[in-house]
This record gives structure tokens, C-alpha cells and sequence, in this order.
């Protein structure tokens, strides 16, 4: 079975490395790069949710998704939408909806740091811009109670600002699990990757 790892906006596919090293069946486990899959289109959230349909839908069969923030926000999108393509889920540290508020403050830093701060990140500090303004809007509630494959919610336990999200997420999608991982914040496949396998591991022998 082919599991797809998406990484976050802030981050690249690299960021995987660590917790795939560690899984036990890591050679059917993919880890695209976002800003790769939009093969030179516009940086926005629809351009790159419709790449990233056309990335799983090339790959046969059922697929496992496992998505960190913006990826998680991928992955919960295209799981409503595919539910038949969709074996299982997972979701870290994934908003339901994107915070205003938060985004403000987070808009107000990003244009206060130089373009040289953006050079770790898959998205340089223009398309970082164009991804979030076209963001704003985006909201699951009313959604994700269509989901119908397993779902693990992850959340690391300094993550305080996608706790309450992995709290909806856990009452409003039927039948998923959650784990909070101790002492580990937002970026849990970098900060904690030994402990986030381990969960992965225990997770997908499980079903």
C-alpha cells in the first residue's frame, strides 16, 4: 500500500526523513514536494490542491495520507473528496479552518523578514504570500463529517494552536483515534520523528 507524507508549507519533503528512516515498510512510502507538483503554476491554494489531485490519482489503487499542517489541509481536503481512494488518514497538527486572527500576526511577521529567511522553506517569500492570502477562507467544519476511512489526529503537546482543532477533528470525524506526542510542538515529524514512526508503525499495522 502507498502512503503519501506531505509536508508543510514552512518545511520540504526532506522533512520526512527521519520518521520514513524509521518506518518498517518505508520503500512504498512517497514524499512530494509541494512546490515541485505545481510544476511552475501560480503558488495558490487551488493551483496546489489540484496538483496535488493529480499527483495521487496517478498513483493505483488506495493510498494512506499522512499530512502535517498545509499537508494535513491537503490530505483532509482530498480525503472529503475521494473518499473511495482514501484507505486511511492521518492528520498533525492540522487546522480544520484557517485561524484569521492568527494569520494576521502570522502575515505581519512574514513581511517583516528578509527574502534570505525563505531559503529553507518550500515556498520563497512571494508564493508564501500568495498561498496564505488565498487560504484565508478555506473551513472544514461542515465537511469532515464525511470522512469514512481510519483516522489517526495527531497533535504535538505544545502545539497549542492546532490543539483545539485536534479536539473538533477527534469528535467530528467517526471513529478516528487521537495521540498527543509530550514535550513536541507544532513541526512533529522534525522535532520528535523516533516517536512519530512508532505511532505510524503501530497505526498502519493496525489496520
Amino acid at each position: 500500500m502507498i502512503k503519501v507524507f506531505i509536508h508543510g508549507s514552512g518545511h520540504k519533503s526532506s522533512s520526512w526523513n527521519e520518521v520514513v528512516k524509521n518506518m518498517h515498510y518505508n520503500e512504498d512510502i512517497l514524499c512530494p514536494d509541494l512546490s515541485s507538483i505545481l510544476n511552475g503554476k501560480e503558488a495558490s491554494y487551488s493551483n496546489l490542491y489540484s496538483s496535488f489531485i493529480d499527483y495521487c490519482n496517478k498513483i493505483e489503487g488506495e493510498i494512506d495520507l499522512c499530512g502535517l499542517s498545509l499537508g494535513g489541509i491537503l490530505a483532509l481536503n482530498y480525503a472529503i473528496e475521494y473518499p473511495g481512494k482514501v484507505k486511511s488518514l492521518v492528520l498533525i497538527g492540522t487546522p480544520y479552518k484557517v485561524p484569521k486572527f492568527m494569520f494576521r500576526i502570522q502575515n505581519i511577521i512574514f513581511r517583516l523578514l528578509p527574502k534570505s529567511t525563505f531559503k529553507g522553506m518550500v515556498f520563497n517569500k512571494k508564493d508564501t504570500f500568495i498561498l496564505g492570502n488565498t487560504m484565508k477562507e478555506l473551513d472544514f467544519s461542515n465537511n469532515v463529517q464525511v470522512i469514512i476511512c481510519p483516522t489517526l489526529i495527531i497533535c504535538g503537546e505544545k502545539d497549542k494552536a492546532n490543539m483545539k482543532s485536534a479536539h473538533f477533528l477527534s469528535e467530528n470525524i467517526k471513529g478516528s483515534e487521537w495521540k498527543i506526542i509530550q514535550e513536541t510542538g507544532h513541526v512533529v515529524n522534525e522535532e520528535n520523528p523516533k516517536e512519530l514512526a512508532r505511532i505510524l508503525n503501530d497505526y498502519y499495522d493496525g489496520n
